[in-house]
């Protein structure tokens, strides 16, 4: 099995998406995650987040950004049958590559607490689980920031 890791681009987007709705558990968004809101986190992340493919399908993904100071993994996924091949691996070294040749040092991701598969990724290999902060979340709007306002 040949599998080439490379540097996502809109194009890939119908692939990555149809993989991403066979992933059991995985939550997408329907405004960040649709084709206009992926091409514009490509944009201002154009280096950064990585496909695998094997004879031209997309088999894993990972959408990889920064802010300049941290960069951040999101939708970090390999197909089923493809796992424990260590493409997951693959790709977070190259998504890390990316961050690092823009002078990123730091790199955190979000993985949900019943995602068992993906806990026990990091955890093998060797990322840390932070016990000392929480994670807060907003959705915005119009309407929950006229709220929020009040």
């Amino acid at each position: 099995m040949d599998t080439v890791i490379r540097t996502m681009t809109i194009e890939d987007y119908d692939g990555v998406r149809e993989l991403w709705m066979t992933i059991k558990g995985f939550a997408i968004r329907s405004i960040d995650d649709s084709r206009e809101g992926i091409e514009f986190f490509l944009k201002r992340n154009p280096t950064t987040s990585v496909v695998a493919e094997v004879d031209g399908k997309i088999i894993g993904s990972i959408l990889c950004g920064h802010d300049g100071r941290r960069g951040t993994l999101y939708h970090v996924c390999v197909a089923r049958e493809y796992r424990n091949h260590g493409i997951g691996k693959a790709m977070v070294v190259k998504a890390m590559e990316a961050l690092e040749a823009e002078h990123i040092s730091s790199v955190t991701l979000i993985a949900f607490t019943e995602n068992d598969i993906g806990n026990a990724f990091w955890k093998h290999i060797g990322w840390r689980r932070r016990e000392d902060c929480n994670y807060y979340d907003f959705v915005l709007n119009r309407e929950n920031i006229i709220n929020f306002n009040k």
